[in-house]
């Protein structure tokens, strides 16, 4: 019993399955389905902000640019979603049929060859992980193997967000332009917009989400995630001890762009379109604020943190739809000034100590109370004389 307590400290097990009981029981018994698709598409997001637990609070190294691969994955799926939503049937009144509308718009009479992949759903599937994965690899290697790194790296990777950016509005023809993929409706005959469908969709983001969080938590208790602390916090040290900094920096950096591509590949299955306006600076901005808000170092509270920012501009946009920016960059400073490390960091530093200081007064209490009644019980009256005439001194009474 007391190996399996350690072993559910060790993992955080216990916050991960209320954390699952939340968002798997709770939320989908109280919400009706169009806030609960709302909350899917939120969840997408958390999947970028606990790659960035890995690749910033446990790796140091700050990025600016995860929308990048949250892109990359979303258009992967888009990809396979619209060549499946543009078959000659369905695109007959083009003047090519088959091929994307906005191809057909732009006069591109024929599929480009880069499209062709994505026609197959395990292709698409894998292309999800792997295009972001590659994409991260070849600018990590790049900058991490000459040891750039700090506020550099971070202005790197805004500068990768804005170069895709252009780079998706200008090659309309290609890519939807700055109208993006729309339109998306079906995988594999399977109508995504039904109440069911959402709630499956919903319930797959759970599960993978929940997977990622293991998976990560591993990493964070082996040997790997020990050599990522000691390096973030001594890089030389753990240099001079014979680790080539570099390849771990490059690993968590990969690790937290495949993280981002399934997210965005599940954002595009929920919401049904990508468009750049989830690739630039500003998005890649506001996932880093997530995990900051929940936590760097916390996965569980990197997933709060997603959804507490995005519940409060939800509610804010629609309550105050004239201010509603003001407010959430007030929510963003006050949480920043009041709590630095996040809900997390309020968690262990306010309410652990609290309950663990409840407890303990219960177990003191529980202990000191049979020993106080013990010692209040009154002592046991002498029996009465057998002879009432005599007193028990001795002494006859005056009856007597």
């Amino acid at each position: 019993m007391k190996t399996l307590k350690l072993w559910i400290q060790r993992y955080q097990l216990a916050s991960m399955l209320l954390l699952l009981a939340l968002l798997a029981v709770v939320l989908p018994l109280t919400l009706d389905i169009f806030r609960l698709n709302l909350v899917g598409k939120y969840l997408t997001y958390a999947f970028v902000a606990i790659g960035l637990v890995m690749v910033w609070g446990y790796g140091g190294v700050l990025s600016l640019g995860q929308g990048v691969f949250f892109g990359l994955g979303g258009y992967a799926m888009a990809m396979f979603l619209k060549l499946e939503a543009s078959d000659p049937i369905t695109t007959k009144i083009q003047s090519t049929p088959g091929i994307p509308d906005f191809m057909d718009w732009n006069q591109i009479t024929e599929l480009p060859a880069f499209w062709l992949p994505f026609k197959s759903l395990p292709l698409t599937l894998i292309a999800v992980i792997a295009v972001p994965t590659l994409l991260a690899w070849i600018v990590s290697f790049a900058m991490f193997k000459r040891r750039v790194g700090g506020v550099y790296f971070a202005i790197i990777t805004q500068a990768v967000a804005l170069i895709l950016t252009v780079l998706i509005i200008g090659q309309q023809g290609y890519t939807g332009g700055v109208n993006g993929m729309t339109d998306l409706k079906t995988v594999l005959g399977w109508d995504t917009r039904t109440d069911s469908a959402k709630y499956i969709l919903y319930y797959l983001c759970v599960a993978l989400l929940m997977g990622a969080m293991v998976l990560c938590r591993w990493i964070q208790t082996s040997k790997l995630g020990t050599l990522l602390l000691a390096m973030r916090d001594k890089e030389d040290r753990v240099r001079f001890s014979g680790y080539d900094v570099a390849n771990f920096k490059i690993f968590t950096f990969c690790l937290a762009a495949a993280l981002s591509g399934i997210g965005g590949a599940l954002f595009t299955l929920q919401v049904g379109f990508m468009s750049p306006s989830f690739v630039g600076i500003v998005p890649s901005i506001e996932m880093v604020i997530y995990a900051a808000v929940g936590g760097r170092m916390s996965l569980v509270g990197a997933v709060y943190g997603t959804l507490l920012v995005n519940a409060g501009k939800t509610y804010f946009s629609e309550s105050f739809p004239d201010m509603w920016l003001f407010l959430m960059a007030a929510l963003f400073i006050g949480v920043t000034m009041a709590f630095p490390m996040g809900l997390a960091g309020l968690w262990e530093s306010h309410v652990v100590p609290w309950w663990k200081g409840r407890r303990e007064a219960l177990r003191q209490a529980s202990v000191q109370a049979p020993k106080l009644a013990k010692d209040h019980t009154p002592p046991n009256d002498p029996p009465p004389p057998s002879n009432p005439a005599v007193l028990p001194d001795g002494v006859r009474s005056q009856g007597a």
